[in-house]
Protein backbone atom coordinates (compact mmCIF):
# COMPACT_ATOMS: atom_id res chain seq x y z
CA UNK A 1 0.00 0.00 0.00
CA UNK A 2 2.59 2.34 0.29
CA UNK A 3 3.86 1.86 -3.07
CA UNK A 4 0.45 2.45 -4.88
CA UNK A 5 -0.07 5.93 -6.20
CA UNK A 6 -2.25 7.99 -4.62
CA UNK A 7 -5.61 8.93 -6.59
CA UNK A 8 -4.03 12.32 -7.92
CA UNK A 9 -0.94 10.13 -9.39
CA UNK A 10 1.79 11.29 -6.71
CA UNK A 11 3.59 8.95 -4.68
CA UNK A 12 2.60 9.09 -1.37
CA UNK A 13 6.04 10.66 1.20
CA UNK A 14 8.41 8.48 3.26
CA UNK A 15 9.23 9.13 6.24
CA UNK A 16 13.06 10.59 6.35
CA UNK A 17 15.50 7.40 6.83
CA UNK A 18 17.90 9.26 9.30
CA UNK A 19 16.45 11.66 11.60
CA UNK A 20 17.30 15.32 11.94
CA UNK A 21 19.27 16.26 14.74
CA UNK A 22 18.36 19.66 16.50
CA UNK A 23 21.28 22.09 16.27
CA UNK A 24 22.44 22.53 19.88
CA UNK A 25 22.64 25.99 21.29
CA UNK A 26 25.83 28.00 20.53
CA UNK A 27 27.25 29.39 24.15
CA UNK A 28 27.10 33.35 24.75
CA UNK A 29 30.17 35.16 24.22
CA UNK A 30 31.32 37.49 27.06
CA UNK A 31 31.30 41.07 26.49
CA UNK A 32 34.66 41.97 23.86
CA UNK A 33 34.89 38.39 23.44
CA UNK A 34 34.03 36.67 19.39
CA UNK A 35 31.57 34.34 19.55
CA UNK A 36 32.70 30.61 19.17
CA UNK A 37 32.21 29.07 15.51
CA UNK A 38 29.88 26.18 15.42
CA UNK A 39 31.76 22.25 14.65
CA UNK A 40 34.86 23.84 15.70
CA UNK A 41 37.26 23.07 19.69
CA UNK A 42 37.13 26.16 21.58
CA UNK A 43 40.45 27.62 21.69
CA UNK A 44 41.15 29.33 25.09
CA UNK A 45 41.09 33.11 24.95
CA UNK A 46 44.72 35.21 25.01
CA UNK A 47 44.63 37.81 26.71
CA UNK A 48 46.83 40.66 26.51
CA UNK A 49 49.12 42.99 29.19
CA UNK A 50 48.95 39.87 31.78
CA UNK A 51 52.57 40.40 32.36
CA UNK A 52 52.77 42.50 36.09
CA UNK A 53 55.27 44.56 35.15
CA UNK A 54 53.12 45.68 32.24
CA UNK A 55 50.46 46.19 34.17
CA UNK A 56 51.62 47.65 37.10
CA UNK A 57 50.38 51.21 37.76
CA UNK A 58 53.26 53.61 38.02
CA UNK A 59 53.42 55.25 41.58
CA UNK A 60 54.50 58.57 42.44
CA UNK A 61 57.70 59.25 43.48
CA UNK A 62 57.23 59.72 47.85
CA UNK A 63 57.82 63.06 48.35
CA UNK A 64 60.91 63.97 51.36
CA UNK A 65 58.98 65.09 55.09
CA UNK A 66 60.22 67.86 55.06
CA UNK A 67 59.77 68.14 59.03
CA UNK A 68 61.63 65.23 59.67
CA UNK A 69 65.06 68.02 58.55
CA UNK A 70 64.08 69.55 61.91
CA UNK A 71 65.66 66.41 64.00
CA UNK A 72 68.41 65.99 61.79
CA UNK A 73 68.96 69.51 62.20
CA UNK A 74 68.64 69.25 66.56
CA UNK A 75 70.70 66.19 66.33
CA UNK A 76 73.39 67.88 64.23
CA UNK A 77 73.48 71.01 67.25
CA UNK A 78 73.44 68.73 69.92
CA UNK A 79 76.44 66.77 68.47
CA UNK A 80 78.06 70.10 68.08
CA UNK A 81 77.67 71.17 71.74
CA UNK A 82 78.79 67.79 72.83
CA UNK A 83 82.39 67.84 71.05
CA UNK A 84 82.32 71.70 71.63
CA UNK A 85 82.01 70.92 75.55
CA UNK A 86 84.17 68.07 75.23
CA UNK A 87 86.94 70.19 73.66
CA UNK A 88 86.85 73.71 76.01
CA UNK A 89 85.63 72.24 79.07
CA UNK A 90 86.19 69.00 79.85
CA UNK A 91 90.19 69.07 81.60
CA UNK A 92 92.39 66.39 80.61
CA UNK A 93 94.07 63.12 82.45
CA UNK A 94 94.40 63.78 86.11
CA UNK A 95 96.40 60.78 86.87
CA UNK A 96 98.46 58.46 85.62
CA UNK A 97 95.80 55.70 85.66
CA UNK A 98 94.04 57.39 83.66
CA UNK A 99 95.76 58.76 80.80
CA UNK A 100 93.06 58.51 77.64
CA UNK A 101 91.20 61.43 79.85
CA UNK A 102 87.44 62.51 79.97
CA UNK A 103 87.45 63.72 76.44
CA UNK A 104 87.59 60.80 74.20
CA UNK A 105 84.01 59.20 75.03
CA UNK A 106 81.74 62.98 74.59
CA UNK A 107 83.81 63.89 71.55
CA UNK A 108 82.81 60.11 70.19
CA UNK A 109 79.26 60.62 70.73
CA UNK A 110 79.43 63.96 69.34
CA UNK A 111 80.92 62.66 66.11
CA UNK A 112 78.47 59.91 66.14
CA UNK A 113 75.62 62.18 66.33
CA UNK A 114 76.94 64.17 63.67
CA UNK A 115 77.00 60.91 61.33
CA UNK A 116 73.68 60.19 62.31
CA UNK A 117 72.59 63.58 61.48
CA UNK A 118 73.76 63.03 58.46
CA UNK A 119 72.40 59.78 57.40
CA UNK A 120 69.19 60.56 58.04
CA UNK A 121 69.54 63.70 56.41
CA UNK A 122 69.86 61.74 53.19
CA UNK A 123 67.27 59.09 53.83
CA UNK A 124 64.46 62.08 54.23
CA UNK A 125 66.19 63.55 51.46
CA UNK A 126 65.15 59.82 49.18
CA UNK A 127 62.00 59.67 50.81
CA UNK A 128 62.31 57.56 53.49
CA UNK A 129 59.48 57.96 56.12
CA UNK A 130 58.84 56.08 59.59
CA UNK A 131 56.56 53.05 59.49
CA UNK A 132 53.61 52.94 62.31
CA UNK A 133 54.57 50.01 64.64
CA UNK A 134 52.34 47.07 64.56
CA UNK A 135 49.37 47.76 67.40
CA UNK A 136 49.59 51.69 67.08
CA UNK A 137 46.94 54.35 65.54
CA UNK A 138 49.87 56.06 64.03
CA UNK A 139 48.72 58.30 60.71
CA UNK A 140 52.03 59.72 59.69
CA UNK A 141 50.84 62.19 56.95
CA UNK A 142 48.68 64.39 59.72
CA UNK A 143 50.49 67.65 60.58
CA UNK A 144 52.50 68.05 63.32
CA UNK A 145 50.35 68.97 66.65
CA UNK A 146 52.49 71.91 67.77
CA UNK A 147 50.39 73.28 70.72
CA UNK A 148 51.11 70.04 72.76
CA UNK A 149 54.86 70.06 71.19
CA UNK A 150 54.92 73.94 72.43
CA UNK A 151 53.22 73.20 75.80
CA UNK A 152 55.49 70.85 76.64
CA UNK A 153 58.62 72.36 75.76
CA UNK A 154 57.24 75.06 78.35
CA UNK A 155 56.79 72.54 81.17
CA UNK A 156 60.27 72.08 80.49
CA UNK A 157 61.88 75.18 80.68
CA UNK A 158 60.19 75.95 83.57
CA UNK A 159 61.48 73.23 85.42
CA UNK A 160 64.70 74.08 84.27
CA UNK A 161 64.45 77.77 85.52
CA UNK A 162 62.69 76.80 88.83
CA UNK A 163 64.67 73.87 89.75
CA UNK A 164 67.10 75.45 91.58
CA UNK A 165 64.99 78.52 93.12
CA UNK A 166 61.99 75.87 94.77
CA UNK A 167 63.11 72.61 94.57
CA UNK A 168 62.83 69.74 92.98
CA UNK A 169 59.63 68.70 94.69
CA UNK A 170 57.48 72.01 93.17
CA UNK A 171 59.24 72.42 89.60
CA UNK A 172 58.87 68.69 89.31
CA UNK A 173 55.46 68.84 89.93
CA UNK A 174 54.68 71.40 87.77
CA UNK A 175 56.14 69.50 85.18
CA UNK A 176 54.52 66.69 85.51
CA UNK A 177 51.45 68.31 85.71
CA UNK A 178 51.71 70.41 82.71
CA UNK A 179 53.04 67.21 80.78
CA UNK A 180 49.58 65.58 81.38
CA UNK A 181 47.97 69.37 80.79
CA UNK A 182 49.80 68.91 77.45
CA UNK A 183 48.96 65.58 76.44
CA UNK A 184 45.19 66.12 77.10
CA UNK A 185 44.19 64.89 80.68
CA UNK A 186 42.04 67.21 82.55
CA UNK A 187 41.84 66.01 85.43
CA UNK A 188 43.13 68.51 87.30
CA UNK A 189 43.21 67.67 91.27
CA UNK A 190 44.32 64.21 90.15
CA UNK A 191 47.47 64.94 88.22
CA UNK A 192 48.12 67.39 90.92
CA UNK A 193 48.14 64.40 93.55
CA UNK A 194 49.74 61.95 91.50
CA UNK A 195 52.93 64.84 89.98
CA UNK A 196 53.37 65.78 93.87
CA UNK A 197 53.89 61.88 94.58
CA UNK A 198 56.17 61.35 91.53
CA UNK A 199 57.93 64.32 92.49
CA UNK A 200 58.77 62.95 96.34
CA UNK A 201 59.19 59.18 95.29
CA UNK A 202 61.76 60.93 92.78
CA UNK A 203 63.41 63.03 95.66
CA UNK A 204 63.72 60.37 97.58
CA UNK A 205 64.84 57.70 95.39
CA UNK A 206 67.87 60.04 94.57
CA UNK A 207 68.60 60.92 98.09
CA UNK A 208 68.46 57.81 99.50
CA UNK A 209 68.64 54.64 96.18
CA UNK A 210 71.62 57.09 94.36
CA UNK A 211 73.05 59.51 97.43
CA UNK A 212 72.06 62.35 94.98
CA UNK A 213 70.51 65.34 96.17
CA UNK A 214 68.34 67.07 94.27
CA UNK A 215 67.78 70.57 95.16
CA UNK A 216 65.04 71.28 97.81
CA UNK A 217 64.47 75.19 97.37
CA UNK A 218 62.18 76.39 99.44
CA UNK A 219 61.55 73.04 101.11
CA UNK A 220 64.97 73.09 102.13
CA UNK A 221 64.97 71.69 106.27
CA UNK A 222 61.35 70.15 105.84
CA UNK A 223 62.14 67.68 103.40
Amino acid sequence: MTTRPDRGGDSPSRPPAVPDIPAQPTPAAAPGEAAPTPGTPEEPAVTTGTHPAADAVAEPAPKPDRAQYGVCAFLALVGGLVIFDATTRVGSAINTADPIGPKPVPILLGVLLLVIAAIYAVDVARGGAGEPEAGEDVDLTLPIDWRTVLLLIGAFLVNAVLIDRLGWVISGTILFWGSAYALGNRHYVRNLLIAVALSLITFYTFAIGLGVDLPAGVLQGIL
